[in-house]
């Protein structure tokens, strides 16, 4: 008798563990690489930067979803004969608050430039790409866990945390600010 009321306790103790954790398990974004259609309906074949509409390079146009609509992407635009020649190299879209470093970038467009500093570092600095203001500098270092080099590449994040590769140099950003 006393087996059976355990056993039945124990039961009903699983069974309430499991529905109790399933909507956070539900709620938890599980995301992916953005599918090429997916990024040509996000990024623009010219980026508005404050007055000037910069073309962009589709072909290095890199993105993440959460599958439920929401993405994370980002493309190098060509500067020459541009104001933003030499000071912004990216276009940057977020439809999620991110924290980049000690950035909080909220859902919006941005541009991004970057610094040498020295053979591991880069400086990237944030920028509106509506009015140009700076939100803020992140260092990138060299990716010593691969050595691909790339223009651009937005890696989805896992527990909420991804990376951000801009040539040969990476740097982390969080997902929810």
């Amino acid at each position: 008798m006393r087996t059976n009321i355990l056993t039945n306790f124990l039961t009903v103790l699983s069974l309430v563990f499991c529905i109790a954790t399933t909507p956070i398990a539900a709620s938890r974004a599980r995301w992916r690489a953005a599918t090429e259609p997916e990024l040509k309906k996000l990024i623009p074949a010219r980026a508005p930067v404050i007055k000037e509409n910069i073309e962009t390079e589709f072909r290095t146009a890199s993105g993440v979803t959460d599958g439920r609509g929401k993405f994370i992407a980002g493309v190098v635009m060509i500067t020459a004969g541009y104001s933003a020649e030499g000071k912004y190299s990216h276009f940057f879209i977020t439809q999620m608050p991110l924290k980049v470093g000690s950035i909080d970038l909220t859902p919006g467009e941005y541009v991004f430039g970057y610094q040498r500093t020295n053979n591991d570092t880069i400086r990237v600095g944030f920028y509106r790409a509506s009015s140009g203001e700076s939100v803020g500098d992140v260092e990138a270092h060299v990716n010593r866990r691969s050595t691909m080099v790339r223009s651009l590449l937005i890696s989805p994040p896992v527990g909420d945390k991804g990376t951000v590769q801009v040539g040969r140099f990476i740097f982390d950003y969080r997902v929810g600010g």
